[in-house]
């Protein structure tokens, strides 16, 4: 019994061995084509018919499954989310009930960060800043752009918009060298800037108003348009700029503000992610500043629950830019 099995062994070791010695005669040209498939056995790439069916068919039944279950579970998820209303708001939310501010226009360039410095003589320069701010604005001067072409837009007074479905519409002509088809003052060193209220689902602002006491560190300009009869009762998130800086305050010069309550009218809030909605803004002028120099200015928001923070990181209710006019 042992001598058969050693027998056995035997020849299925000079079998293999004949059959390498046989390949290895082999071109590589011919093996590598037997590789990929090979007449005696009908195998292709190692496999026969059959069993590439298989394989197949393991395969589209896998990925078919695979396919039914993301798709079972991508409705789930979308039936449990409102596209129109977050989940979470206001103090529910990561953004929270305190809004901050941006400003226009912005460089392309990421390492010149808020900084906006041209030459008022290089006419390439002023076209570049009206392009961008051009750009921004169009939406506010063209309503067919908008997602619901301005149908649903209206210029409000001193009410809320009619519906749910309306928004009130936001008119940005009549803004001196800040309005649209100019040059914004770039080109007689006069820039104008548009600063808005960052959007959050929900928030109505507290009013400053004639009924209210005032914060101390409340800008006297804002202070006296308060208390003055055309605005005491008028619901407004009050805006003001100045110099970040001493230095920054002696050179900025005289600021103008459009339009001239220079604030966001409380019709506008809150926002509920209507089509169509476009945020107020109030456009900045700097009118006399120095040239040829930096300078860094802060805008700040006013309303009862807006919190503020200057610093430079977790700034808020407040934004800061710089500029510099060459001549």
């Amino acid at each position: 019994m042992s001598h058969q099995v050693k027998r056995s062994e035997n020849e299925t070791f000079k079998t293999a061995e004949r059959s390498r010695r046989s390949r290895a005669k082999v071109p590589r040209w011919k093996a590598l084509r037997l590789a990929i498939y090979d007449p005696s056995t009908k195998k292709f790439l190692g496999r026969t018919k059959s069993s590439w069916g298989v394989v197949g068919l393991f395969y589209l039944v896998f990925f078919t499954v695979l396919v039914i279950l993301c798709a079972i579970c991508y409705k789930g998820l979308m039936l449990s989310i409102d596209l129109k209303r977050p989940t979470y708001i206001l103090e529910d939310s990561l953004i929270g009930t305190s809004p901050g501010l941006g400003f226009r226009p912005i460089s392309d360039d990421i390492n010149q960060g808020s900084l906006v410095w041209y030459n008022t003589s290089n006419s390439s320069d002023v076209k570049t800043w009206k392009k961008r701010i051009d750009k921004f604005l169009d939406v506010y001067v063209n309503s067919s752009l908008l997602p619901t072409r301005g149908k649903n837009q209206r210029f409000c007074t001193n009410i809320q918009p009619v519906s749910v479905k309306t928004v009130c519409a936001f008119d940005v002509t009549g803004w001196g060298d800040c309005s649209p088809g100019g040059n914004y003052g770039y080109d007689n060193s006069t820039p104008c800037f548009f600063i808005k209220l960052n959007k959050i689902y929900g928030w109505v602002p507290s009013y400053y108003n004639g009924n209210k006491p005032l914060p101390l560190d409340m800008p006297p300009n804002i202070r006296d348009k308060i208390k003055s009869t055309n605005f005491s009762n008028l619901n407004v998130v009050w805006v003001s700029c100045q110099g970040q800086n001493p230095a920054d305050r002696e050179m900025i010069g005289d600021i103008k503000y459009y339009p001239t309550h220079h604030g966001f009218l409380g019709y506008y809030f809150p926002f509920t992610n209507t089509p169509g909605y476009l945020s107020p803004l109030v456009a900045v002028q700097f009118s006399s500043s120095k040239k040829n120099v930096i300078i860094n200015v802060e805008c700040r928001a006013w309303a009862e629950n807006i919190r503020y923070s200057g610093r430079t990181q977790n700034r808020e209710g407040s934004v800061h830019f710089a500029f510099m006019i060459d001549i």
